[in-house]
């Protein structure tokens, strides 16, 4: 019987209603990437292009310069110095620690350095296409779980508290430290809290054991509570001693996320975690898996023990994810011992959805755990409540494509699911037609966009109830003509400035909308701009508290960045 679940409290409405604003890119194909458009490297629709690095291990990176160690308040860092992470590092609450572009981070493994980004704290690391920030290892050979990893903890909502925690609202502490102490507290009433923004980032070789207990390793980038306010985008986690991305409860979305060759899972869901994801890579290398557990491409639950029905339930949704496992394009034979598991492991109650996605080269494809997660997902496709995949190819050659076990989802009804909800599983890896997803070795040139005759091309849909209000077709995939497109300060009180560089002199138009898509007002309307790094100065006094979105047009290239504007 599908469990009813009610939001009894003005906090969980509130956490519905904020899950309505634009957010997601309309498409015509399914997975991270379009179809190419003949160019290669940054003058084309590869979002990777520029400031994705597929071959960290012998990239070469300035020695520290500095040491940051223990608990910071407020403070700069800059390219000019390369700083080294010792130990525990956490930003105070009330404090704000900001990274300029192309600024390198290193972490000391043996004091298994972190960065913690306290509750009320926020981190400002705004990258750029040309000059991304790098978080890295310190050791001269660098390697999975060289040290921590970045812990952003905030006041969203989750549905699970510690033993010792408050309950009103549920508060927690995240995994893995041995030992308890205030900064790893997270979890509140706000899911549009803001912990502020990490853009165009790099986070390399983190993920090492804090202690000798199982599962105390951090992941590459952790998430407690974290609210919607925080802008989190063009995030690549490589070579992670445990988990990519994990969300432990809140509401923050993002946008453009690349997990090569972890350890664990890639994206991994928990305690009510409510946001939006679009656009995300997942590249698994056979000689990388989790020897203590399973690796699996997803795996999500609501909560573990006998917390099941906690609520909010845990209900992200991911669209666009182009996930290639370890078996690549089905001719790679996995080595005596490896864990590998599942493309989608659904459990404990989950009702994550995925839509419009790509999944070869895993052992197995969906596996609905539990009769708990299989009454969630045997709803009716267009009822709000339900967990949702649809819209995905599962290659022909992944075996099994469905798993079952004693929770009511057999191979009848996930056959019935599948043709219900468009889960195509008969195209081969040769029809879905990359361009060029499977070099010789994973650190060779690749390209995940996809030829023009693939059959993903087309079949993508966004008319799903999920989906409702939060449509824009304000933003798409530039072609590269935009360089870089920053704005600062975010959130603005009475101004911001635009930043843009652009590969060469043209007319530009920047607009201002509201959440709605509504325009608000026009700054340029194709202007000339001079090639370079050009700014524009947006008085935001007479605009109200709220998000809004900067939409910078040239030529037709078109990309949009969100402006939170707090009074």
């Amino acid at each position: 019987m599908k469990k009813i679940y009610t939001l009894a409290t003005a906090a969980l409405l509130s956490a519905t209603a904020i899950a309505q604003t634009p957010f997601w890119t309309s498409t015509s194909y399914k997975g991270a990437f379009p179809v190419t458009d003949g160019l290669t490297g940054t003058t084309s629709n590869d979002w990777t292009a520029g400031w994705a690095n597929f071959d960290p291990q012998i990239a070469v990176y300035p020695a520290p310069t500095q040491t940051i160690s223990g608990s910071i308040t407020s403070q700069t860092w800059s390219p000019s110095n390369t700083y080294l992470l010792s130990g525990t590092v956490a930003v105070a609450s009330g404090n704000t620690l900001t990274i300029l572009p192309g600024t390198v981070i290193r972490g000391d493994k043996t004091s298994k350095a972190c960065l913690i980004i306290t509750k009320g704290a926020q981190i400002n690391a705004q990258g750029t296409v040309t000059s991304p920030i790098v978080f890295t290892s310190n050791e001269s050979t660098r390697n999975p779980a060289d040290w921590g990893g970045i812990v952003i903890l905030g006041n969203g909502i989750v549905n699970t508290a510690c033993s010792t925690c408050p309950t009103s609202p549920n508060t927690n502490n995240i995994e893995g430290f041995a030992t308890i102490f205030p900064e790893i507290a997270y979890g509140g009433n706000n899911n549009a809290d803001n912990s502020g923004i990490l853009s165009y980032c790099r986070i390399e070789f983190a993920g090492v054991a804090l202690s000798t207990t199982p599962n105390s390793e951090l992941n590459g980038l952790t998430m407690g509570g974290v609210g919607s306010g925080t802008k989190i985008d063009h995030i690549q986690v490589s070579f992670g001693g445990d988990d990519s991305f994990e969300w432990f409860g809140g509401a923050v979305d993002a946008k453009y996320l690349i997990s090569f060759r972890g350890l664990d899972d890639d994206f991994d869901t928990d305690f009510g975690y409510n946001g939006r994801v679009q656009f995300g890579l997942i590249v698994r290398d056979k000689d990388i898996s989790d020897a203590a557990g399973d690796s699996n491409g997803f795996e999500s639950d609501n909560s573990g023990g006998t917390g099941l029905n906690k609520l909010p339930i845990t209900k992200a949704i991911f669209s666009n994810i182009t996930s290639i496992g370890p078996k690549r394009d089905g001719t790679v034979s996995l080595p005596i011992g490896e864990k590998f598991e599942r493309a989608i492991f659904t459990r404990r109650n989950t009702a994550i959805s995925i839509h419009n996605s790509i999944f070869v080269g895993w052992e197995k494809g969906w596996h609905v755990s539990g009769l708990p997660t299989f009454d969630n997902y045997n709803a009716n496709l267009n009822i709000d409540s339900a967990g949702v995949l649809q819209n995905l190819t599962i290659a022909s050659n992944l075996f099994p494509k469905f798993v079952h076990d004693a929770g009511g989802a057999n191979a009848t009804w996930y056959n019935t699911y599948a043709g219900l909800a468009s889960i195509d599983t008969t195209k081969s890896v040769a029809q879905i037609a990359f361009v060029n997803a499977f070099p010789t070795e994973l650190f060779d040139p690749s390209d995940f966009r996809l030829q023009a005759g693939s059959v993903v091309a087309t079949g993508a849909g966004f008319t799903n109830p999920q989906f409702a209000g939060q449509v824009t077709g304000i933003e798409k995939l530039t072609n590269g003509v935009i360089n870089s497109f920053v704005l600062y300060p975010n959130p603005a009180t009475a101004s911001t400035t635009i930043s843009f560089s652009i590969a060469e002199k043209n007319k530009v138009s920047v607009n201002v909308y509201d959440v709605l898509g509504a325009l608000v007002s026009t700054l340029t309307q194709s202007n000339d701009f001079e090639k370079g790094n050009n700014t524009i100065s947006l008085n935001t006094a007479n605009l109200a508290s709220g998000i809004y979105y900067i939409s910078l047009d040239i030529n037709g290239s078109k990309e949009t960045k969100k402006l939170i504007i707090n009074k």
